[in-house]
């Protein structure tokens, strides 16, 4: 009889170790120092990489610096955390990857506007037309190098909430818009871009 606790312990951890998806409603998911960037993300280590709580993207205009998570998102959950656009003008949060297709959530400094749109990712190709897509909702917000923004985004119930310093939020339904209803998170830079206090929840 003794002997169940520590099985059931185990069984929990292996449970928990084994989960598809990225975080849990017990247990949220940040990226820590302690943590081996490599056994959650798929990277490229000279694009992407963490500086003690920073995480550090590089790309350029003809090749994005991309990094995708190994695991799904939940299929309700809330993604937060700062933002610094160091160099260029485009970073993207890319929700739901699955395959090829995702939707994209960014904020783009040439037309001074955060975006929703459909999304291309093509892994292997830089080409034009196998990255990136067209913009379905968007609104104005000035937008700089070298400032930290606070991003939140929200999921809940096929409807997709996205906001930048908790003033300027655009919103939508994924199953109207024929958006992707699950899949992984990445983020997307085609310049230099900084990530810190990342933390991705699954709600109810």
């Amino acid at each position: 009889m003794k002997i169940k606790y520590p099985l059931l312990l185990v069984l929990s951890l292996i449970i928990t170790s084994c989960c598809s998806t990225i975080a849990t409603t017990k247990k949220e998911y940040k990226i820590a120092p302690a943590s081996a960037l490599q056994s959650d993300w798929n990277l490229n280590p000279k694009e992407w990489s963490l500086e003690k709580d920073t995480l550090k993207g590089t790309g350029g205009p003809m090749h994005w610096g991309v990094i995708e998570s190994k695991k799904n998102l939940p299929e309700n959950y809330e993604i937060d955390f700062k933002l610094n656009m160091t160099k260029e003008s485009l970073f993207e949060i890319m929700l739901n990857i699955d395959k090829k297709q995702y939707i994209r959530t960014y904020l783009y400094q040439i037309d001074q506007n955060i975006v929703i749109g459909k999304g291309v990712y093509h892994k292997k190709s830089d080409e034009y037309e196998k990255r990136g897509g067209p913009t379905l909702f968007k609104k104005i917000m000035k937008l700089e190098n070298n400032k930290w923004y606070s991003v939140k985004i929200k999921v809940l119930h096929n409807q997709l909430f996205f906001s930048v310093n908790n003033e300027t939020t655009l919103e939508c339904s994924l199953e109207k818009s024929n958006l992707s209803q699950q899949g992984k998170l990445g983020f997307l830079t085609n310049g230099e871009a900084k990530i810190t206090d990342l933390t991705i929840r699954s709600i109810l």
